[in-house]
């Protein structure tokens, strides 16, 4: 087997030229990407859904660049070999271009990210990504759903359904890929569009939930692999997401299986106290402590006592009656 080498821009360049599929899975966290890194998947995006998927939010909206570079860091502390890609948040390149520059510079300096994402395909978007590309930061482009920009598309939505809409996405694509971007997210919008726009460029696209002809694809780890196995999760589980594994049942079931063997007192068994005394010294023990064990009794039984009291007043309610 050849030394794997650290995946680049050019290296994904060079498999779109060859044909050869890209891998990218969205993570979030250091374990999260030991497991990708050993995977061998191409490309590691720390994305702002970490607000969805690991921070409780109901959005990617409210995710701030501290809570971006914190996570940055931890992906970045696992993963070796694949490009490290962080998610630029709201707000944190919208309001002019200087900004936006120093904040891709943070991702970089402090976070150790080789790239960024930017989410649109605007003509004022491509002069960002044209102005954070000059400035020696690889950019990755984000076109069809935009999930910062939910307030203005009406909420999560497919795009490119008509044929009007479609074709902007191309131009939309064509202009991120003129502003330097070295790759185009292309996400839940129909195969046929996905299919068109891959063709037309020059640089890869990675699809989400866009059919299989773009160069790529992308899923989130938590998705794919069935991470959250409460039903209120996976009813937000995307339609296109395919789970290879239910690690949220196993994750469930090891949670209750060591609730109850506490409960029952079967865990730590001999096999999990694995620390001993000689004989020796653990009789020298048993002597010390019958030196002052009238002692001790006494004074547990004044803490009882006195807990024993407290309680009852804290129970009281604010007319003498219990709550």
């Amino acid at each position: 087997n050849k030394p794997r080498k650290k995946t680049t821009a050019l290296s994904l360049a060079n498999k779109k030229r060859q044909s050869k599929k890209i891998t990218m899975v969205t993570a979030y966290d250091y374990p999260s990407a030991l497991h990708v890194d050993r995977a061998g998947i191409d490309i590691l995006l720390v994305g702002d859904s970490v607000g969805m998927v690991e921070l409780g939010y109901d959005t990617t909206q409210p995710v701030t660049m501290e809570e971006m570079i914190h996570h940055c860091k931890a992906v970045g502390r696992g993963a070796q070999y694949p490009l490290l890609v962080g998610d630029m948040p709201l707000g944190s390149y919208e309001i002019n271009d200087d900004e936006a520059l120093r904040n891709a510079y943070r991702f970089l300096k402090d976070a150790g990210m080789d790239a960024v994402k930017l989410e649109g395909g605007s003509k004022v978007r491509a002069l960002t990504v044209q102005k954070i590309v000059e400035g020696g930061i690889a950019v990755l482009g984000h076109v069809g759903l935009t999930p910062q920009a939910i307030s203005v598309i009406g909420g999560f939505r497919a795009q490119g359904r008509t044929a009007i809409k479609a074709r902007a996405l191309l131009d939309d694509a064509l202009r991120l890929q003129d502003a330097g971007a070295f790759a185009v997210v292309l996400e839940c919008v129909p195969a046929p569009v996905a299919t068109a726009i891959t063709n037309a460029l020059d640089i890869p696209t990675i699809g989400i939930g866009a059919g299989p002809g773009t160069s790529g694809q992308v899923l989130v780890y938590h998705d794919m692999l069935g991470m959250l196995s409460h039903p209120h999760h996976e009813q937000f589980v995307p339609k296109f997401c395919k789970q290879y594994a239910k690690v949220g049942d196993s994750i469930m079931k090891g949670l209750e299986d060591f609730k109850r063997d506490v409960e029952s007192s079967t865990f730590p068994s001999d096999e999990f106290s694995p620390y001993a005394m000689t004989a020796n010294e653990e009789n020298a023990f048993k002597e010390l402590l019958s030196k002052d064990a009238e002692e001790r009794k006494r004074r547990l039984q004044e803490l009882s006592e006195r807990l024993k009291s407290s309680d009852e007043y804290e129970t009281l309610g604010l007319y003498g009656k219990s709550d």
